[in-house]
């Protein structure tokens, strides 16, 4: 059988949208989401101030991201409306990092399948439980896949070497400074040489489980530099 002029076959068309949104998410600057003693820290690189890779989406759970801003943005913003109205049709304990996470897998599932081009995104959904056994992290490829993180997740071009350094550092039950320095040291390292990341150009927040219902909290430039110190 003769094949169509252009024809591609459907596995070299899926391994091309794959290699288009991971040269995408490559190019961005890369995130942590780590667990401490108290809750669960996201550190990022980001010089800008009026755009967040971290956010909140409902009491106990956080968005973190990489890649292409507009394309998570709309991601985040999608979040944030179905826990609430899941939480107002139902109950707010019905609002789940679990749920969110599997709708998440869905949207981007088709997206990669179906549209023209892939989302350039990685992104991990966490959720703060009433202790350290309760911490839920689910990281998110462009794809739709989804993995149960345990400890921490690193996103970005410099993955694979903020995971290296992670490992050697990070334990259960770490105060939040300690998980900050090893955090930005991770990042400050992961190009191949030690670099100087000031306060301005992070971006910190965390799921503090000891805070009343919303949990979510961000720092300023100056609470990051007092923990850093």
């Amino acid at each position: 059988m003769t094949m169509p002029f252009g024809y591609v076959s459907p596995e070299q068309l899926m391994k091309d949208r794959a290699d288009y949104a991971r040269k995408g998410i490559a190019r961005g600057r890369s995130v942590l989401v780590l667990t401490y003693a108290d809750g669960i820290l996201f550190v990022a690189e980001n010089p800008s101030s009026a755009l967040h890779k971290v956010s909140e989406i409902y009491d106990r759970i956080a968005f973190a991201a990489v890649g292409k801003y507009n394309e998570f943005e709309n991601l985040r913003q999608a979040g944030v409306r179905i826990a609430d109205l899941r939480g107002y049709s139902y109950d707010r304990i019905d609002v789940t990092g679990r749920m969110l996470a599997n709708t998440y897998a869905q949207v981007l599932g088709t997206i990669f399948t179906t549209e023209p081009k892939p989302y350039e995104v990685e992104i991990t959904i966490a959720e703060v439980g009433e202790n350290a056994d309760g911490d839920q992290l689910y990281r998110l490829t462009y794809d739709g896949s989804v993995a149960d993180e345990q400890g921490f997740v690193a996103m970005g071009g410099n993955a694979e070497a903020i995971t290296g350094k992670m490992q050697q550092g990070h334990h259960e039950g770490m105060a939040l400074g300690d998980g900050l320095k090893l955090a930005v040291a991770s990042l400050a390292s992961a190009e191949g040489e030690q670099r100087t990341i000031p306060p301005e150009q992070l971006e910190v927040a965390v799921l503090d489980r000891t805070r009343p219902r919303r949990k979510f909290r961000r720092f300023t430039d100056a609470q990051v530099a007092q923990l850093l110190a």
